[in-house]
């Protein structure tokens, strides 16, 4: 019998901005999988406004989450964003170990910063506990920075890394836990490269670079590869579908001068992920 695929999404949800789980619920929902959203806490915009409200839901994340458990709740998959304390990150570790099943998908994005740099909440204790992620985690995928912090190395000076390297660094972040590796983002002239790492071998992927940087295209390429995965798709074939989507948004953004923290226009675009 057919069954409807379901995603627990633990991330924060920002009001305006499209990222976090704003982004993630509709792109998940049009590749027809059931999003169930666990928030970590709830902004009007997200940080990259002047000035924003929030509410930190650290206090009742667990009686949301024993609620779920009472009710009987099964996940096929689990996705893991941004996280902001190392209390959040030790709720999220008992989470799954409560509701991994032998089929559930766990996919970390261990949102910990960028261009060589974390961001301003991420201390070395809460960089510590992320790594117990990668021991539960079935697909991890970091940037750079990320990848490079994790694994306890130096930031190379000009963010390039050739495939040999990332194989090896790939190499090493399944070796603490996780199955497949992405490493996303990856600067290449013109380009842009995410490094696909699995069964012991990676891969590049390239992607024509399009505009600038903006938030929430983190967000969108988890949310379409988590979905992908879970029905069915190869790794590198989920990879490759959020590429493209997010490259298209990211050039009609460029387009209507969308400014860079209003996030992606995912919305004139969804229909792609239907088909």
């Amino acid at each position: 019998m057919k069954e409807q695929k379901r995603i627990a999404l633990v991330n924060d949800i920002s009001g305006f901005g499209r990222c976090s789980m704003t982004v993630e619920l509709p792109l998940i929902s049009a590749m027809r999988v059931q999003a169930c959203p666990l928030p970590t806490a709830i902004l009007s915009c997200h940080t990259g406004f002047p000035t924003f409200y929030i509410d930190d839901y650290t206090e009742r994340m667990r009686p949301y989450i024993d609620n779920w458990e009472e009710n009987g709740v099964v996940f096929d998959g689990i996705a893991t964003g941004f996280l902001g304390s190392a209390a959040q990150i030790d709720i999220v570790l008992d989470f799954i170990h409560r509701f991994k099943k032998p089929a559930t998908r766990v996919i970390v994005d261990p949102v910990m910063g960028d261009n060589g740099r974390l961001y301003a909440s991420y201390t070395d204790e809460m960089c510590e506990r992320m790594k117990g992620l990668l021991a539960v985690a079935d697909i991890v995928t970091p940037n750079l920075t990320e990848a490079c912090r994790l694994l306890d190395r130096e930031y190379p000076e000009d963010g390039q890394l050739d495939d040999g390297a990332l194989e090896h660094m790939a190499a090493e972040l399944v070796a603490q836990g996780s199955k497949q590796v992405v490493i996303t983002g990856l600067p290449d002239g013109e380009d842009l490269r995410n490094f696909v790492f699995e069964a012991g071998r990676g891969e590049s992927i390239p992607v024509k670079r399009a505009g600038r940087d903006r938030t929430g295209t983190g967000d969108a390429f988890t949310a379409i590869v988590s979905a992908g995965l879970l029905r069915g798709m190869p790794l590198k074939e989920a990879v490759e579908l959020a590429a493209r989507f997010i490259g298209k948004a990211m050039r009609y953004a460029e387009e209507i001068q969308l400014p860079t923290n209003w996030g992606l226009p995912f919305e004139e675009f969804l229909g792609d992920l239907t088909k």
